[in-house]
């Protein structure tokens, strides 16, 4: 059984004011597609309700997407209403998947739970198309209830759309939002500001390719490379950062150090053309430099920092400070808004050419999108605390996503969560995979003691 209807704010407050898109906005082609599952009753009332009331407080969600002058990407806060469907579901057991953070994007069952936000119709002029979605599914037999969240790309980055979604989970239990109160205005980057750059420009901006070519692209991410989910314990995480250089490194950078190494050593040995040699990494720019972006902005506040070549691709150490060096020497740079410029600058003559950043592989490179800083189970809750697990699509080859760890049931019990562990996915050369679980088993086994040798 399944039913759906509109949910508008509860006051209006866009008055039709219009925010104007940054170059760095504009991954137009993508959503943002995520599903949280409870362990008990999600009222249907209520959730209406905390939707109609945050929408209130985010008119920019409830906008809609226009282009003006065939080059000017602005969102109109025209207090849309935003669709919730419903589904009554008799025939699982269950909720049908493990503790595994991501799901495969070619899985079949995974799209039921969302109502997709739908791309094609969102531009060039979206009118009252809505640009972020709701679908809540009971599963009958188990009494779990399953939150899926469509999100239009454009709107926000990952930390926008927890931010939104945390924000309706608080809401819902009628308490008050922990994280900052959203900014909608952002800044422009203007050609006169834009400057020779000072670090290197990721590759993935410069050659870019047509939407066309995505399925291709995609077929050979199918044929050729194999999903790899590995989970990491906390007392894990913090043994590998004490060998990669202890405080002078993040967990997230041993982390990353310790995958580069494993495969350098056991899948890539014997092949200089495969050997990682440096990382790209997605980067929040958010609280760096207010007049870039402030905590709190709603909008694609990225930057892709490629790090320095590693001196010695076979240590631990030397690979996770390298790439802690290089996080540094960003943050502190003075130019980080000349940088920010000069890509904001390629994303809108990819745009304009119908063009998108190239999602191949890049040779000697390891790509790394951590949202180990945000907990999404937990700030999502809707008052099931350390009961809530969140799923999330898609794995590409020698990208690393990493993730908190769900929380575990065993039979009728929660387990107590480790709330440090991390969960990272990423596809490997179908050849390599048994090579690199073994190495990591072994490893796991070993406590890690051999891995700084």
């Amino acid at each position: 059984m399944m039913s759906s209807f509109m949910v508008s704010p509860s006051t209006p407050t866009g008055y039709n004011r219009r925010i104007e898109l940054a170059g760095m906005d504009l991954w137009l082609p993508n959503r943002i597609d995520n599903v949280y599952v409870y362990p008990g009753e999600i009222n249907i009332d209520q959730l209406r309700q905390a939707l109609s009331q945050t929408l209130s407080l985010w008119p920019f969600v409830a906008g809609r997407i226009l282009l003006e002058n065939d080059e000017n990407y602005i969102i109109e806060m025209c207090d849309n209403a935003i669709p919730i469907t419903v589904v009554v579901n008799h025939d699982l057991k269950e909720w049908p998947f493990n503790e595994n953070v991501i799901i495969e994007a070619d899985d079949q069952l995974f799209p039921t739970f969302l109502d997709e936000v739908p791309i094609s119709k969102l531009l060039p002029n979206s009118l009252n198309e809505p640009l972020v979605r709701l679908k809540l599914t009971q599963i009958v037999q188990s009494n779990e209830w399953v939150l899926g969240i469509s999100w239009y790309h454009a709107l926000g980055d990952a930390d926008a759309c927890l931010h939104f979604s945390h924000a309706l989970s608080q809401m819902y239990q009628r308490m008050e939002s922990t994280l900052p109160k959203p900014i909608f205005e952002r800044r422009l980057w203007r050609e006169h500001e834009v400057q020779p750059p000072i670090l290197p420009i990721p590759k993935q901006f410069i050659d870019t390719k047509p939407k066309e070519e995505y399925a291709e692209i995609g077929h050979d991410f199918n044929a050729n490379y194999a999903p790899l989910n590995l989970h990491f314990s906390g007392e894990q995480l913090a043994r590998l950062q004490t060998l990669a250089g202890g405080n002078n490194v993040s967990r997230n950078d041993a982390l990353t150090a310790y995958i580069a190494l494993t495969l350098n050593r056991n899948c890539y040995a014997s092949d200089d053309e495969r050997r990682i040699l440096h990382t790209v990494t997605v980067v929040n720019c958010r609280g760096i430099d207010d007049s870039i972006a402030p905590r709190g902005e709603v909008s694609n506040a990225l930057f892709m920092l490629l790090s320095d070549d590693f001196d010695q691709p076979d240590s631990l150490s030397n690979i996770a400070q390298t790439i802690r060096r290089s996080l540094v020497k960003l943050r502190s740079l003075k130019t980080l808004g000349n940088e920010i410029a000069t890509i904001d600058r390629k994303m809108r003559e990819n745009t304009k050419m119908d063009r998108t950043p190239n999602p191949k592989r890049i040779p000697h490179e390891l790509a790394v999108n951590s949202n180990y800083r945000y907990d999404w189970a937990g700030l999502v809750n809707f008052g099931y605390k350390d009961q809530c697990r969140f799923y999330t699509p898609g794995s590409i080859p020698l990208y690393l996503r990493i993730f908190r760890l769900n929380p575990k049931k065993f039979e009728n019990a929660w387990i107590p969560r480790d709330r440090h562990g991390a969960e990272v996915s990423f596809r490997l050369e179908k050849n390599f995979i048994e090579p690199f679980l073994n190495a990591w088993k072994r490893d796991v086994s070993e406590n890690f003691q051999n891995i700084s040798k």
